[in-house]
Order: structure tokens, then C-alpha cells, then sequence
């Protein structure tokens, strides 16, 4: 049962007003917030659905606030509770996490402050939270609110399936008179139904955020030579945060090699990496002492860095879920940010042979290898279709796109190439196929085509064909990825087994004798448009001001051993960028600027703006 209608009793609602204005320097929520925040104040189970940078984490950290009570939240990462603990210390909200890294004196000091009725908010994670002495604990204070972040990887339908998440249904046993609160960015309605049951939610307040995400501009651009094209996006952000992901582990330090060779300072993470050397990666990229990292889908879900302005993705996701929530990564700050894949038919070929070596092992390996087939068909078709990208992720997940043109993606903002000849340079491969017999493989066809002195090339007397040649003038790598581009678009099949070779079906007979066309793309030439919400997010604002502040909040946040992130948000920087306040009396009326940061900087901000805009010769204290 759901209640459209829910909302904060008029006292909750003005204390919820007090409290996000004085901690958080805003002067309202957002109406699903209001709802989620009601749901908890009037003791009803919840989960709620709502895309990063939404503001899911106002919903567990508001309530405690305002009825002085401590409530739980479970995390699955250390560094993920380290963030939101540096983030509400910093606004003065009393929080702590509890977990494996603290020292005995940490501890013991969380434990007194605990006891004392001090904190308002304690993390933990699964692991422990289930632990018999934790419990009983937590069952001593009479906890009445659990709230569970990263909820999704409750069930086995979601993309990052966690056993130990499973536990947490005796929550409901242990705790009979606690409300539980689930809290996910990414869930399709299979994977809500299965949040619900798996954590016996009594009745809850469903409540589902639309999963568009306005601020990303996404783009898939055929993979042609995806160092080189990571390398040139890279470009578009210097001296932005960037991630880029990779299949595979070894792929992520050839990507990251790569791009230090050729100026851009990089860096691979992986789970094979030595722990140290991980967590290095890791704190240097929160800190923005680096800001490009290579990686595999291990790196992520820990960091919370909300100004990643570019998400980078040099083969197919697994997955449609797991393109969400990497993506989701950028622009967490509301103000917008690129993602950028580079597709190639191959790549789903490689994630084929994954899956079944994968489900091997597993009691029932069918169902396995059949969702992960489909999960990766989904995502193929993402890729592949040239329709709005914003329209195909909304519907995947159950909801309706009503705008005729997002303004944000490549197919509406018509940046797709069109190869001219098309038709007839896939007759060329269509034909190099059928002359080699459809014996041979895509390696061995582009040697043909590309007219490559080989061993295999000599031995099968695939020099003499007269095929062989016939798309000398291009690139290998772009006479493969039009190989692909055949295979995608059906014009062209390929065997099963461990040496798959290249084969022709019905589609490809109707293309070789003129009867159907067939259009192939590449990667679009020169700048890419900018889109509407980036001239209206910047506009007004001072961008080498900004840099200034940036480069001061990086400084603050060394000598405070946090995140620059955790002191202000990129957004929060834009505005006084506009603005450029002068007077605390101005800098209190800039979104993300509660009572302690204004005590705790306003003084220095106001001053460094001021100096600036001297210098500068630019006027302060813009209001209008």
C-alpha cells in the first residue's frame, strides 16, 4: 500500500526546515524526499529508489535529527561510511562508523559516545551489524530505525548480489518494534519485489524516483582505437575527474600505460592489486591529487567523489544495472558530466565466453548463463540501436520517457557519422567471406581485406583472392570494428565453439545483391556539441574564480584530512563563483552553506573572494 498523499506532521515539517537549513545550508527538499522523511517519522518500513545525486542519504540523515534518537545505517564499505562520516561531522551532525579499520582508542571513544546518547547516526556494516555481541548492543538502546544503503545487493536479481546482505531479514525478528528503510539508486521491479520479501517489509511506502539522470550527456561511439579515443575524450575534461572502465584487469593497466606514455597522468586499479597500492589509488583520487583512473568495475561503489565530470567505458558492460551504476558515478553533483562507450560487437562476444567459464561452477548453471545472456543482449542493444539513449534506459527500468529530444546524447544531438558507401563496403566484407569460405575467423578476414602479408594469408593462398586488398586504404582496426558493426546489425553470423569463424546468412545474400542497405557509422570527427544545461550551468559564473576556489578547497581539505568534496560540493563552488560573496550575510543565502561551514570558512571565503575579485577588477556580491 502506498500513500500518495504522505508527508511530515506540520511540526516534523518545520524542524525538518530548521534542521536541513542550519546543517546543510538548503531551504527546502525535494517532494519524494518529504515523502521518504515521512515514511520514517511516522514509523512505517520504506524503500526508496532514487538515481545518484538525488539526495537519498537527506532521508536517513534528517530523521534522527529531529526526534534526538541514534538510528543505524548499514553500508557495505569502509570508505563509503568513512565519507558520510567525514561529510556530517563537517555540517555537525554527530555521527560514527564502527568497522575493522579504527584503532582500539577509535573504538572505545565511539562506543562512550554512543552510550552517552551522543551520536545521532552510527554506520555499519552487514557483516558485523549481525554479529551476536553488536546486536545485543543495539537491542540495549532500543534502536527503533535501521536504514539499509546499497539495497539492491539484497537480491539476487541485482547486479551486485551480496550473500551476507541476506542475513539482515532477521532484523524484523531482533528489533520487532524498528521500522527498516532500504535505500537503492538502481532497482527494476523485479529487484524491488525482491528488496520487500528478502527484508519482510511490513506494508511498506514504496517509493520509486524517475531513474533519468537530466545532467549526463551519453554518447556510444563505434571502437576503432580505444586508447587513442579514450585519450582524446580525456582531453575534454583536463584537470576533471575521469574513470574509465575496462573488462578486464589486464586491459586496465594497458589503457592506464598508455595514457601515462602519451602525457596523461593515469592510474590502474583492479582487484589483483596489492591492497596498499589499491587503497593508494583510491585515496589519491578522492583527495584530487590524481584524477584519471583506469579501472575494472572493482572500483566504485567506495567512492564518493561527487564531481566526476567524465565516465568512460572502453568495452560493454555486462549489463544494463551495471551501466547505470557506473555511470551514475558522474555528475553526482547535479551539474553535467559525459559518458562516453566505446562499443564493438566483439565485446559481448568476450563477455559470452566469461559467462559460461563463470557459471560453471555454479549447482544450477543454466538459469545463471540464461539471465546473464539476456542481461547482456539488453545491454547490446543499448549500444547498438540508434534511438535516444535517456528513452532506452528510462523504459528498461518501467518508466515512461515523454520528451521528444533529451538534448543530451548523441543520437539526439545528431553527432552520428554515417560512412558514405556503406552498402558497399559491407558487400566488400560480405564477399572476402564467402571467397575464404566461412572457414576462417575476423582476424584472419580483416588480414584479407587489409591486404596483409601473413603467414595464414600466404598458406591458404588468400593472397590470390580477389577480394584480397579491397580495403587497403583504411585502417585494420576500423575495417575490424565495420566486421562487428556487420555482426550487430545480423547482416553477418559467426559459429559457436572455441574458434568461431565468420558465416553468412540470408540477410547477407540480400545485401550482396543489392536488395538491402546497410549503414555503418564511425567515431564523429572534432568537437562535441554543448548542450543546453551546460551553457545554463555555468552561466554567470567566473570560471578562473572558480578554479581559485577549487584550489582552495583542495588546500582546506588537505590540512583537514577529508575529501575537498566533503567541504564544499562543485555546485556549491558555482554559486559563489556567481555570486562571489563578500559578506556573511550574502554567503548564507549560497545552497550548501549550513551555520558550522559558515562559522568554520566563511571568514576566509569571504576574503579570498574578495582579494580575487579585486585583482580581478570584478564586482562582488551579485544577487540579482
Amino acid at each position: 500500500m502506498q500513500d500518495e498523499q504522505l508527508e511530515p506532521s506540520p511540526e516534523h515539517a518545520n524542524r525538518l526546515t530548521d534542521a536541513l537549513r542550519r546543517y546543510w545550508g538548503f531551504d527546502s527538499l525535494r517532494p519524494l524526499q518529504r515523502r521518504a522523511i515521512a515514511a520514517a517519522m511516522a514509523g512505517r518500513d520504506s524503500l526508496l529508489v532514487m538515481p545518484t545525486g538525488g539526495g537519498k542519504s537527506l532521508c536517513y540523515q534528517l530523521p534522527p535529527l529531529i526526534d534526538n534518537r541514534l538510528d543505524v545505517v548499514i553500508s557495505p564499505l569502509i570508505s563509503l561510511m568513512k565519507d558520510q562520516v567525514d561529510g556530517l561531522n563537517e555540517v555537525g551532525v554527530p555521527a560514527a562508523a564502527i568497522h575493522s579499520a579504527l584503532t582500539p582508542e577509535q573504538r572505545r571513544d565511539i562506543y562512550s559516545r554512543i552510550h552517552s546518547g551522543k551520536l545521532r547516526l552510527l554506520f555499519t556494516s552487514p557483516e558485523r551489524l549481525v554479529g551476536e555481541r553488536f546486536l545485543s548492543m543495539l537491542q540495549a538502546l532500543d534502536i527503533r530505525r535501521f536504514a539499509i544503503d546499497e539495497a539492491h545487493c539484497i537480491s539476487q536479481w541485482g547486479h551486485d548480489f551480496r550473500p551476507e546482505y541476506r542475513q539482515l531479514a532477521m532484523l524484523k525478528e531482533r528489533f520487532p518494534h524498528a521500522t527498516l528503510h532500504a535505500f537503492t539508486a538502481t532497482a527494476t521491479p523485479r529487484v524491488r519485489q525482491d528488496i520487500v520479501q528478502q527484508l519482510a517489509l511490513d506494508t511498506p511506502e514504496v517509493i520509486v524516483g524517475p531513474v533519468d539522470r537530466e545532467n549526463l550527456v551519453y554518447r556510444v561511439v563505434p571502437k576503432v582505437d580505444v586508447e587513442r579515443q579514450t585519450a582524446e575524450v580525456i582531453a575534454r575534461h583536463q584537470d576533471e575527474a575521469v574513470i574509465v572502465y575496462c573488462i578486464s584487469r589486464k586491459e586496465t593497466e594497458n589503457v592506464a600505460a598508455w595514457l601515462a606514455q602519451h602525457g596523461i597522468e593515469a592510474r590502474a586499479y583492479h582487484a589483483g592489486m596489492d591492497n596498499d597500492e589499491r587503497r593508494r589509488v583510491q585515496d589519491e583520487f578522492a583527495s584530487e591529487k590524481l584524477n584519471v583512473v583506469v579501472a575494472t568495475v572493482a572500483f566504485g561503489m567506495g567512492i564518493d567523489r561527487s564531481n566526476v565530470r567524465c565516465v568512460i567505458h572502453t568495452g560493454l558492460p555486462k549489463s544494463i544495472e551495471h551501466y547505470q551504476q557506473e555511470t551514475g558515478r558522474a555528475g553526482r553533483d547535479g551539474l553535467e558530466a559525459e559518458c562516453v562507450l566505446f562499443y564493438s560487437a566483439g565485446d559481448a562476444l568476450k563477455w559470452e565466453s566469461l559467462i559460461v567459464k563463470s557459471a560453471a561452477d555454479a549447482p544450477d548453471p543454466e538459469p545463471v548463463i540464461a539471465s546473464a545472456r539476456q542481461h547482456l543482449q539488453d545491454m547490446a542493444r543499448f549500444a547498438s540501436a540508434p534511438a535516444c539513449r535517456h528513452r532506452v534506459l528510462t523504459e528498461y527500468f518501467g518508466q515512461r520517457y515523454e520528451k521528444l529530444n533529451c538534448g543530451a546524447c548523441d543520437v539526439c544531438l545528431e553527432e552520428i557519422d554515417t560512412i558514405p558507401e556503406s552498402t558497399v563496403i559491407a558487400q566488400k566484407i560480405l564477399s572476402c567471406v564467402a571467397r575464404v569460405e566461412q572457414r576462417f575467423g575476423v582476424g584472419h578476414v580483416v588480414d584479407v581485406l587489409c591486404g596483409a602479408d601473413t603467414e595464414n594469408v600466404r598458406k591458404f593462398g588468400h593472397d590470390q583472392l580477389s577480394t584480397y586488398g579491397l580495403l587497403s586504404e583504411m585502417p585494420r582496426k576500423a575495417v575490424m570494428a565495420f566486421v562487428y558493426q556487420l555482426l550487430d546489425q545480423q547482416v553477418l553470423a559467426r559459429s559457436g565453439g572455441e574458434f568461431p569463424t565468420l558465416r553468412l546468412n540470408t540477410a547477407s545474400v540480400q545485401v550482396l545483391r543489392g536488395e538491402r542497405e546497410v549503414k555503418l557509422v564511425r567515431p564523429p570527427a572534432g568537437t562535441r556539441k554543448q548542450t543546453a544545461r551546460a551553457q545554463a550551468d555555468m552561466t554567470g559564473v567566473d570560471t578562473q574564480l572558480f578554479e581559485h576556489l577549487r584550489q582552495w578547497r583542495r588546500t582546506v581539505a588537505q590540512n583537514r584530512g577529508v575529501p575537498p568534496f566533503v567541504i564544499f560540493a562543485d555546485t556549491t563552488l558555482v554559486h559563489l563563483a556567481r555570486i562571489r560573496p563578500t559578506r556573511q550575510a550574502t554567503l548564507r543565502l549560497v545552497p550548501g552553506i549550513g551555520e558550522k561551514k559558515a562559522s568554520d570558512f566563511g571568514n576566509d571565503l569571504c576574503v579570498q573572494i574578495a582579494t580575487w575579485c579585486k585583482q580581478h577588477k570584478v564586482a562582488t556580491d551579485q544577487l540579482q
